[in-house]
C-alpha cells in the first residue's frame, strides 16, 4: 500500500505552548522589571540584582506553575479514563453504541459505524473511547514534567538576553538598549513561533510586540512615579 506522508503541527503544541510563553515572559518581565527599577533612579549594580532576582524568580514561577496547570489536567485526563473503563467493564454494549451513535454523528453510514466501533473496541476498547468519545490522545495528552522544564529553560533564555543587554550596556544608555533590543526580540519570537505553529508570522510578531512595549511602558512609569516620591 503506498504511505502518504504529511507534516502537521499539531504534535508539537504541548511543547511550543510552554516554550513561546516562557519567553515571552521572560523577555517581559524582565526587560520591564529593568526598566522600572531603572526608572526610579537606582543605581546599574541595583537594576542588575533586580535583573537576576527576576530571572530566578520567574523561572521558578514558571515551572511551578506550568507544572500544577497540567498537572490538573492529567489528574482530568486520568479520571475520565478511570470512568470510561469503569463503564466498558459494566455495560460494553452501551458502550459500543456510544462510539457507533460518535460515527454516525461524523457522517458515517449506521451499518458501518457498528463494525468500525467493533473493530476498535476489539483492538483496544479504552483508546477507541478515550480519542473519540473525551478527545484524549498522546498528541495532546498532558505532560506535566515537559512542560514545566519547558518553560523555566525558555523563561530563563529570554530573560537572560535583557540582563544581559543591561550589563553591556553603558548605565546611561541601558535603559533605551533594554527597551529596544527586547521588542526585536519579542517580534522574532513572535514571528518564529507563528511559522513553527503554522500561523501568519507577521500578526503574531505585531501582537506580541505591542503587549511587551506596553508592559515595559507601564512599568518604567510606575519607577519613575514612586522613585519620584520617596
Amino acid at each position: 500500500m503506498r504511505r502518504h506522508h504529511e507534516r502537521h503541527r499539531l504534535q508539537r503544541i504541548g511543547w511550543l505552548r510552554a516554550a513561546v510563553l516562557g519567553a515571552n515572559d521572560g523577555i517581559v518581565s524582565t526587560a520591564s522589571l529593568i526598566l522600572g527599577v531603572a526608572g526610579g533612579g537606582a543605581g546599574h549594580d541595583a537594576v542588575l540584582v533586580a535583573g537576576v532576582a527576576a530571572l530566578v524568580a520567574g523561572a521558578m514561577s514558571m515551572a511551578a506553575g506550568e507544572y500544577v496547570s497540567v498537572s490538573s489536567q492529567a489528574d482530568t485526563e486520568r479520571a475520565d479514563l478511570e470512568v470510561e473503563r469503569r463503564e466498558l467493564a459494566a455495560d460494553g454494549a452501551a458502550e459500543h453504541e456510544e462510539l457507533a451513535r460518535i460515527y454516525v454523528g461524523r457522517g458515517v453510514e449506521r451499518g458501518l459505524a457498528g463494525q468500525v466501533a467493533t473493530q476498535l473496541m476489539a483492538h483496544d476498547a479504552l483508546g477507541a473511547h478515550a480519542r473519540d468519545e473525551l478527545g484524549i490522545n498522546e498528541i495532546t495528552q498532558a505532560r506535566p514534567v515537559q512542560a514545566a522544564f519547558a518553560s523555566a529553560a525558555s523563561f530563563s533564555a529570554g530573560a537572560a538576553v535583557p540582563l544581559a543587554i543591561a550589563w553591556l550596556a553603558p548605565p546611561a544608555a541601558a535603559a533605551g538598549v533594554v527597551t529596544a533590543a527586547s521588542l526585536v526580540l519579542l517580534a522574532v519570537l513572535g514571528a518564529v513561533a507563528a511559522k513553527a505553529g503554522g500561523a501568519p508570522a507577521g500578526a503574531a510578531a505585531g501582537r506580541v510586540t505591542f503587549w511587551g512595549a506596553l508592559a515595559m511602558a507601564v512599568t518604567y512609569g510606575i519607577g519613575a512615579l514612586v522613585g519620584s516620591v520617596v
